[in-house]
């Protein structure tokens, strides 16, 4: 995914169909396999969200412009292992607002991984994540979960973003 964010920010322009391209490329090099492409029929390697899209949005010919955020969600297989990450990026110049929106969803991630600790229930990562979000001006998507990953790619357990603390 780094390799991805530098090359969206030195080349605005770039589609999203040649970053998963690029992605897909990058995969097989090392050796793995894209975990999504072919996932319940979805047709890419990478999952790319564009400015209001949410999550697991497909490659096309959009073109990246400044002022344009890109969330990138890559998955890979590897030894019978699965991994899967995101970012997101703001392209070239992007307003106050989503700078703050990209800040306050970083802090929220560290939030509830903080939270991941012994004698905490999931519950109380989701809490963190939601009352950080929500105290900075801003909500959670109630309709997605975070999801552990192994020799499958989701996986037991999954963990919303809202939630109220110590009750699972």
């Amino acid at each position: 995914l780094e390799e991805l964010r530098k090359i969206i920010i030195s080349a605005p322009g770039i589609t999203t169909k040649e970053l998963d391209s690029l992605a897909e490329s990058l995969i097989l090099k090392r050796g793995a396999k894209p975990a999504f492409k072919g996932y319940r029929g979805f047709p890419s390697s990478l999952c790319t969200s564009v400015n209001e899209q949410v999550v697991h949005g497909i490659p096309g010919p959009y073109k990246l412009q400044s002022g344009d955020i890109i969330s990138l969600d890559l998955g890979v297989k590897l030894n019978g292992y699965y991994g899967d990450a995101a970012i997101t990026v703001g392209i070239g110049k992007v307003s106050n607002e989503v700078n703050r929106l990209l800040q306050v969803t970083e802090e929220a991630l560290y939030k509830g991984i903080k939270q991941a600790k012994v004698k905490n229930r999931l519950s109380d990562i989701s809490h963190a994540i939601q009352s950080h979000a929500e105290k900075s001006g801003f909500s959670v998507v109630r309709d997605l979960v975070g999801h552990g990953i192994g020799r499958a790619l989701h996986e037991e357990p999954s963990i919303p973003n809202f939630g109220k603390p110590h009750l699972w």
